[in-house]
């Protein structure tokens, strides 16, 4: 489990430090000219959206700086944090993000550290001799004096298909007396039939990251290769955003915001599930 950890945080790393050649066009009402740098690591999108670097990414800011954090720094960069090539976020949304974000009373800045915030990562992997696509979702955690990436949850459709639970009249089930024939009728669940997790709780969900780990400690499932990798923002009070990188010519690239949701109240996990579950 560690082993892979690692990998994939080396691959992300290398992610990261793929450049661009800018943010957005040089004399558009955006970009006074100063802001002709890519956002080239995960990193650097934390920075920018809180606005603790300079305007052309030459300086770090901190909070004994008199320009850390500050509010109209912040409007320019988050401005141009956007996709604005292929990404269909209206206008009316990114005002109304602008607006809660960097209010004077009550800003939001985005923690590293926070939670709230994971990765999904697409790799292939070769299982039992066919190489297949598998979505690991992963998250941060403290480790030691620090923090590592470990895999929380995993998406893979052959292992989707073992688990189909039935339902209405195609639903088996042990009788409520099964108790006084001291469940010996337990013999149809788990010999006769096809389904067992038609016997379980209406509750029970699969354990997909388990199943996965067993399957590469006995040899039937080997990592293959990263394709991609993207970034689920749920720090925002009532906001979801995501986060793709953009390798393209022009000042629209590096890591940019894709797609941007606002939340009604109950909403979040009902998004998160999604994500979760699309593949």
């Amino acid at each position: 489990m560690r082993k892979l950890t690692i990998i994939i945080l080396l691959i992300i790393s290398s992610f990261e430090l793929v450049s661009g050649q800018g943010l957005y066009s040089p004399g558009s009402p955006q970009d006074d000219g100063r802001f002709a740098s890519s956002t080239k690591q995960v990193n650097q999108f934390f920075r920018r959206f809180n606005g603790e670097e300079s305007a052309d990414g030459s300086k770090r800011y901190y909070d004994t700086d008199a320009e850390y954090r500050d509010r109209t720094l912040r409007g320019k960069f988050i401005s141009i944090l956007f996709d604005n090539e292929t990404s269909n976020v209206e206008s009316q949304l990114k005002s109304d993000f602008l607006k809660e974000v960097l209010s004077e009373n009550l800003p939001q800045y985005l923690a590293f550290h926070r939670g709230e915030w994971f990765s999904e990562v697409e790799t292939t992997f070769i299982y039992k001799g066919k190489r297949e696509n598998v979505t690991l979702f992963m998250k941060l955690q403290p480790e030691g004096l620090g923090y590592e990436w470990v895999v929380d949850k995993v998406n893979f459709a052959p292992f989707k298909n073992l688990f189909k639970k039935p339902v209405g009249d195609q639903k088996s089930f042990l009788h409520p007396m099964s108790h006084e024939i001291g469940f010996m009728n337990l013999r149809k669940a788990f010999q006769d039939s096809k389904l067992p997790e038609a016997y379980t709780p209406k509750e029970y969900e699969p354990d997909y990251l388990t199943l996965f780990l067993y399957e590469i400690k006995n040899g039937n499932l080997k990592f293959d290769n990263v394709l991609d990798v993207k970034f689920h923002f749920f720090q925002i009070d009532n906001w979801y955003f995501e986060v793709n990188q953009f390798n393209r010519p022009g000042f629209n690239t590096g890591w940019l915001i894709s797609n941007l949701i606002k939340l009604k109240p109950g909403e979040k996990d009902v998004v998160q599930r999604y994500i979760y579950d699309q593949k």
